[in-house]
């Protein structure tokens, strides 16, 4: 057999597979479209007959080991050769490979980073998954250590879910290695983190890095000591000094090995300090640095809990920094403020006041850079700076001890609200990276100011400022902590209630229905103390419509009896606002007629009523000039009309909330209803045909907030895809639907329910029963009612059921009269559902089969699709060849080859063997004619 062509294009694409990334992270990688990364790793499942992404990733990692003996972890790459320890890395990389989570323990500067990331990469071949690097140093909030991890992994946020779930998702099943370094400031956020990581992840191993334990359970904690002094100048600590010495072109003289030997016992062996004193050479002398150390040290205070090794390091740093210019020490300690590499422009603005000039702050950052206080790290966006940890912090302790802090603070906050500021107004292909390179600094900033009361008006203003790119960036879990905590900062109500119907737009697009009800109330309670009534009476009224229109995202669906108070209060505040009355309108519609067939609604009035309630919502909110509330409205009035069974209706309501949206700014509350409006014109399309499902199901697949939301964005595209007979499409894009589903945590939404039952019916018209059952499992869990399977679940378990000949289990199955079932059924199945029960009535030999016929012939009339199955069934019962060939033509010329080909077959003869080629070539079981 020959091996399957692969592209080069594909092989790219495999080969970043076999990293782990992720197909937006692909796409961005290749500078390609997401849709185009999903077309080739379909093409690659099918032709190298894997049967899911998952073994997919791993094929491509085990084809990177075999060229490489080792693989590449994603570490950093340090600049200074690894010296010692041949037994600490022995017995660290014992503990790793024997224990779930070790934490390598030891003073600031002692060397355990250094000796981690030597343990990662010795070990690495033992992880095949990959081994990843987090550095929470920038990591200010303790419940943002599982979005570091995330970024470092690849992981990006998904709908419904917290960042923290994604990861979990991402890695549950990965053979892999997480070194999270620098835990000791975020221990409240990383023991919790890690206790939750680990128990749904078996495979994983941690190795943490921190100044103490993390006090959990499952720690395997391993003292870090410092350098070894045994063996005086041969041991690991006169390496290393001999070994910096020389990288600055200052080899001691052999015969003063002994000096060095000493110098490094006054040291304590502390890894750091020795790169300190040896970096010193140049100037001092071995003679100068003797006599530096006697003269310098200093007794770190903190009383008998003080590590003596901790005071080593601080002793070194003191001296260090006496040795400093007064300019250059003002500089050191007053960029500490900075967690994040800085630019020297960034360190001017911040650090470059008095005794300093902004002009000289460059060569500043030279001269401590060169004395190994500042770490130079190059960029995209040019040279930047950072301290090492130890060094940030200490510099930190003396802007505190200089009385600077507040200012050099506030100078740093300024700085901060100027990035946010250009941030907000700034776009292009780069926007993510700026964002990304500001905003550890961002939080920290804010983290700082939100604290003090005299800098509330500036944290309320960085909190803004923040969430619009964070919103932007798809950080939506952030973007709406930043719109929450800035209305909580906020100096007046109304703009409180302002930020918080911002964050109920983000709660929307993340398919959070209580957190929508909640700030919608919130921003209520807000507007009224703000004194705006109105505005107060448009948020309740919202927050009562979200209730209904999105009752199926909701963890806790509010009672009946709640929001219709809540209505009522609306009502008595609304006066004669025309926004406010346009909200009310629409909750009404929602809570009085039921227009969005919740599932707490009730079903006590009729569809023409919900159609009334609906125009005057849309009325209303037309005069209100609000294209969002508007599109809220054209949402309720077609859905009121699919209960009517005016499908094309349907549709075309649908279709007339996205080119108004379109034109919107990309608000959180705009982009919420143009998703939604996307979702609903693709789901109402396939209700009518199947060619404008597909246009708009593209859209929505290619909408940057579904990036990483595979199943979301394609679940209306395999639904178009199984009623269209693409069975090939269907099972290739379940794969990915499958992966996207359970790496984003197993959200539960109708869409997905309907997709997975799309993927069972494929499975079944191939006789797969095992692989039909299982997916059948996945659309149970992925629906949020289980009624929804008279609608959906009626239609495609009777489509299975008529191809392998039973049509008495397919006329049971779609048996209810679409008045009874009408909440599931009239939306969007309403045309596929009769056209089915006059098909199984015939089949079925039922004697109300022509009734059923000219019932079905008047509701379809103007579905290809559906009318030429309506066709076929009354040739069938007709006896009528020549009908029944123009319904196979009919399906032919509507892209729909399976029922082309099961019309063939039906019309027996010649035409069934045709038929029966046709579906073998679909990949079909032979269909059972009786």
């Amino acid at each position: 057999m020959s091996s399957p062509v692969v592209s080069a294009r594909e092989a790219e694409v495999w080969a970043l597979l076999g990293e782990h990334l992720s197909n937006a992270e692909i796409a961005a990688r290749l500078s390609i479209s997401v849709r185009t990364v999903e077309s080739h790793v379909s093409s690659l499942l099918r032709k190298l007959e894997v049967p899911d992404r998952r073994a997919l990733s791993r094929r491509a990692a085990e084809a990177a080991r075999a060229e490489r003996p080792r693989p590449a972890p994603a570490l950093p790459a340090p600049l200074t050769t690894f010296v010692g320890r041949v037994r600490e890395r022995g017995e660290l990389a014992g503990a790793v490979t024997a224990h779930r989570q070790v934490t390598a323990v030891g003073p600031g500067g002692v060397g355990k980073t250094r000796l981690a990331l030597a343990v990662a990469e010795e070990t690495a071949a033992d992880f095949a998954d990959g081994v990843w690097f987090v550095d929470l140093v920038p990591v200010t909030d303790p419940g943002r250590v599982g979005a570091a991890v995330a970024a470092a992994v690849g992981v990006g946020e998904q709908p419904g879910r917290g960042i923290d779930d994604a990861v979990l998702a991402a890695l549950a099943d990965r053979r892999a290695l997480l070194v999270l370094d620098n835990c000791e400031h975020v221990r409240d956020g990383v023991a919790p983190f890690l206790e939750r990581l680990l128990a749904a992840c078996p495979r994983l191993r941690v190795l943490a890095t921190s100044r103490a334990r993390l006090m959990v359970p499952f720690e395997r904690v391993f003292p870090v000591p410092p350098l070894s002094r045994a063996g005086g100048d041969e041991s690991d600590a006169a390496t290393l000094f001999v070994d910096r010495a020389e990288a600055v072109g200052w080899p001691p003289d052999p015969m003063a090995r002994d000096q060095v030997a000493a110098v490094c016992e006054r040291l304590d062996g502390v890894a750091l300090a020795i790169e300190l004193a040896a970096a010193r050479l140049p100037t001092l002398g071995l003679d100068g640095l003797t006599a530096g150390l006697s003269d310098q040290l200093r007794i770190l205070a903190g009383g008998p809990r003080a590590d003596d090794r901790h005071r080593s390091v601080r002793a070194v740093l003191d001296w260090s920094h006496d040795l400093l210019d007064p300019r250059d020490r003002a500089l050191l300690r007053r960029v500490s403020a900075f967690v994040a590499p800085f630019t020297a422009e960034a360190a001017a603005a911040v650090a470059g006041f008095a005794p300093l000039d902004p002009v000289a702050v460059a060569d500043g950052l030279g001269r401590l850079a060169e004395q190994s206080l500042l770490v130079v790290t190059p960029s995209a966006t040019g040279t930047r700076y950072r301290a090492l940890e130890t060094i940030r912090q200490y510099g930190a302790e003396r802007l505190d001890g200089a009385g600077e802090a507040a200012d050099v603070r506030s100078r740093h906050l300024d700085w901060c609200l100027a990035a946010a500021t250009a941030l907000a107004g700034a776009g292009g292909a780069d926007r993510r990276g700026r964002f990304d390179a500001v905003a550890d600094d961002l939080r920290a900033a804010l983290a700082w100011a939100a604290g003090r009361p005299e800098r509330r008006a500036d944290a309320y203003r960085l909190a803004l400022s923040m969430a619009g790119p964070a919103f932007t960036r798809n950080l939506l879990g952030e973007a709406q902590q930043r719109y929450e905590q800035a209305a909580a900062l906020a100096g007046d109500a109304a703009a409180g209630a302002a930020a918080l119907r911002h964050a109920a737009g983000v709660a929307g697009c993340r398919r959070l229905g209580d957190d929508m009800f909640r700030l919608h109330r919130a921003a209520a309670e807000a507007a009224r103390r703000a004194g705006d009534t109105a505005g107060a009476a448009h948020d309740l009224a919202t927050a009562v419509t979200v209730a209904y229109r999105f009752s199926t995202s909701f963890a806790r669906v509010p009672p009946v009896e709640e929001t219709t108070a809540m209505l009522a209060t609306a009502r008595g505040l609304s006066g004669g606002d025309p926004a406010a009355v346009a909200a009310v309108a629409l909750a009404e519609a929602a809570v009085v007629a039921d227009a969005f067939g919740a599932v707490q609604g009730s079903t006590d009035r009729t569809a023409r009523e919900s159609v009334e309630y609906a125009e005057r919502a849309v009325a209303l909110a037309r005069r209100a000039g609000d294209p969002v509330a508007e599109s809220a409205a054209l949402d309720a009035l077609s859905a009121a009309q699919s209960w009517t069974g005016a499908s094309f209706d349907t549709a075309a309501t649908a279709r007339l909330r996205i080119d108004p949206l379109t034109a919107l700014p990309p608000t959180p509350a705009a982009t919420h209803e143009l998703v939604d409006a996307l979702n609903v014109a693709t789901a109402t399309a396939l209700g009518v045909g199947l060619a404008e499902a597909r246009r708009w199901g593209g859209r929505l697949a290619d909408h940057p907030l579904l990036a990483e939301a595979g199943d979301h964005a394609t679940a209306w595209l395999l639904v178009a895809d199984a009623f269209g007979g693409d069975v090939e499409g269907v099972l290739a894009g379940g794969v990915r639907f499958l992966d996207a589903w359970e790496h984003g945590g197993r959200p539960r939404s109708l869409a997905l329910g309907a997709a997975a039952a799309a993927v069972a019916m494929a499975h079944g018209l191939r006789g797969d029963d095992e692989a039909r059952a299982s997916w059948l499992a996945v659309a149970d869990r992925a629906d949020t009612t289980p009624e929804h399977r008279h609608g959906y679940g009626a239609i495609f378990d009777a489509m299975v059921l008529l191809h392998h000949g039973d049509a008495q289990a397919a006329a049971e199955r779609v048996a209810p009269e679409p008045d009874r079932v009408w909440k599931w059924v009239c939306w969007v199945w309403l045309h596929w559902y009769v056209a089915l029960r006059a098909e199984t009535a015939v089949l079925a030999g039922r004697p109300d089969a022509r009734g059923r016929i000219d019932a079905a012939r008047a509701t379809v009339a103007g579905n290809p699709v559906a009318t030429a199955q309506v066709d076929r069934a009354e040739a069938l019962l007709d006896g009528d060849l020549p009908r029944l060939l123009a319904a196979a033509e009919a399906f032919d010329a509507a892209g729909c080859r399976y029922q082309w080909a099961r019309t063939l077959v039906l019309a027996g003869g010649e035409h069934a063997a045709t038929g029966g080629t046709a579906l073998a070539a679909l990949g079909l079981a032979p269909m059972t004619v009786r």
